[in-house]
């Protein structure tokens, strides 16, 4: 049957993000006929909004920070300059070349993409409103499509606090960030999460002022708190303006022409006025549940985020959810998993429900931060028997030849089985490394295996198994 010659099929996808592609690309594989509804670009929030672009981003500040550090290696280099413009210029060329990519691969798996609004009409129908010449959503009519499921992942957007309402100039968002051809002269970035420390580490590296706050004692508190020191004690010392437990009014961040002026403080102790010329927002995402039609489903909604079982079920039988709209880790590789792993549930292959201590998280702030598992805090304060290894990056040739040694390898496995716990990982392209960690705890692997797995030398990945020798007390080069 041709493409667009029907509208009925047997999987409709809302949603084109990672999740949603890779959801109806292995449709597409396993033979289903499926059709992705789209109403902005292919490859969604990660493509044109977060992952990509902010990587390439994060690429030059770091080229720019070794090329600072050039005499450590032997080279007499002037100060550079940066020039942002071509800087968001190659940052756009990189997502148009995959964006690109993903529709030849929708042509490839004989997916149909529908390029409009999609609302559910009750469990197994989408409504999509058409996007005409015009770039509007319903300026090119309706078209109704039914399948016997349908995969919801339709995504999250930007999330900011009360009373601080971005204005895209003065008080930015990420998306804000993505949209801008030059820099500010200094910044104030909101939340010192993933996202926040990020943009933190890259507006830094390109030279400008930059001032962190965070709610909470720590940065990056989703991670293994010696995690979070060594990021804190690194930012400090590059000149990052770090402050923890920040309390302020968001209602009362001032704006003029000069820029931002707000009043910071802790709980309690004493307040200070800190002033820049912009203000990035980065206190998390709201999944994208309204306007979809899930009223017309069983499906619940609880806490802003589809409720879903370990296979994305959700409570009305053939509709499924996956990515952002169903909470938990927030990341595109998840999304994907959880993409892949709905569609071999619908087409009876029995996959393994999804289990977030398996998913490996990244974040590309320098120093890079990437983990799975459990943390030592989770473990205490679930009072599992753990014993840990330790190996710092100082210690690995491989990372002094790169002139980049800052942080550690930290493996944490059973008292009594010897199984991985946790990976936690800060240093140099430590978001490369986690892949062997994901892989052995994927195949419920000891420390004692991943130590005796051969780590080529000298290379990055021999700090793995080295903090996996020094569980047992045999790490060779501490």
């Amino acid at each position: 049957m041709a493409v667009g010659s029907s509208n009925s099929f047997d999987l409709i996808v809302l949603g084109s993000g990672t999740g949603g592609y890779a959801a109806a690309f292995r449709a597409g594989q396993l033979g289903l006929r499926t059709a992705m509804v789209e109403e902005a670009k292919i490859g969604g929030t990660c493509l044109h909004w977060g992952c990509i672009p902010t990587k390439a981003m994060l690429e030059t500040a770091d080229l720019v920070a070794r090329v600072r550090n050039g005499a450590e290696y032997g080279l007499k280099v002037a100060e550079p300059a940066v020039d942002f413009a071509a800087v968001a210029h190659r940052r756009q060329a990189i997502v148009d070349r995959l964006t690109r990519g993903l529709m030849g691969l929708v042509r490839k798996n004989h997916v149909e993409f529908v390029h409009g609004h999609g609302v559910l009409e009750g469990p197994n129908k989408v409504r999509v409103r058409l996007v005409g010449e015009d770039g509007t959503p319903g300026s090119g009519g309706d078209r109704v499509l039914d399948a016997t499921d349908v995969i919801v992942a339709t995504g999250s957007r930007v999330r900011s606090l009360p009373g601080l309402v971005p204005d895209g100039t003065r008080i930015i968002t990420s998306d804000d960030v993505l949209r801008s051809q030059s820099l500010p002269a200094s910044l104030i970035v909101v939340g010192a999460g993933a996202v926040g420390v990020e943009f933190a580490s890259l507006y830094h590296d390109l030279g400008v002022e930059v001032t962190l706050l965070e709610y909470l004692p720590t940065v990056v508190p989703l991670e293994d708190a010696e995690v979070a020191g060594v990021i804190q004690r690194s930012f400090t010392k590059r000149g990052v303006s770090v402050i923890t437990n920040a309390r302020f009014d968001p209602a009362a961040v001032a704006v003029d022409d000069a820029g931002i002026r707000l009043t910071v403080g802790p709980e309690g102790g004493e307040a200070h006025e800190i002033r820049a010329e912009q203000l990035l927002v980065a206190t998390g995402r709201a999944a994208n549940v309204e306007g979809i039609g899930l009223e017309t489903t069983r499906a619940v909604v609880d806490r802003g985020v589809i409720q879903v079982d370990g296979w994305m079920r959700t409570a009305q039988p053939h509709l499924y959810a996956i990515g952002d709209v169903v909470g938990g880790l927030w990341l595109a590789h998840v999304a994907a998993h959880e993409g892949i792993t709905a569609v071999e549930t619908i087409v009876g292959e029995s996959p393994q429900p999804i289990d977030d201590t398996k998913m490996p998280r990244a974040t590309y702030c320098r120093p890079q931060i990437a983990s799975i598992g459990r943390s030592e805090q989770e473990l205490r304060r679930d009072g599992v028997a753990f014993k840990s290894g330790k190996f710092p990056f100082i210690a690995n040739a491989k990372a002094l030849i790169g002139g980049e040694y800052e942080g550690f390898v930290k493996v944490l496995a059973d008292a009594s089985t010897d199984e991985l716990l946790g990976v936690h990982m800060v240093g140099p392209h430590v978001t490369d490394l986690i892949a062997e960690a994901s892989a052995s705890m994927l195949l419920e692997a000891t420390a004692w295996e991943v130590a005796t797995a051969v780590h080529p030398h000298p290379t990055l990945s021999e700090a793995l198994g080295e903090a996996a020798m020094a569980v047992a007390g045999h790490a060779i080069n501490v």
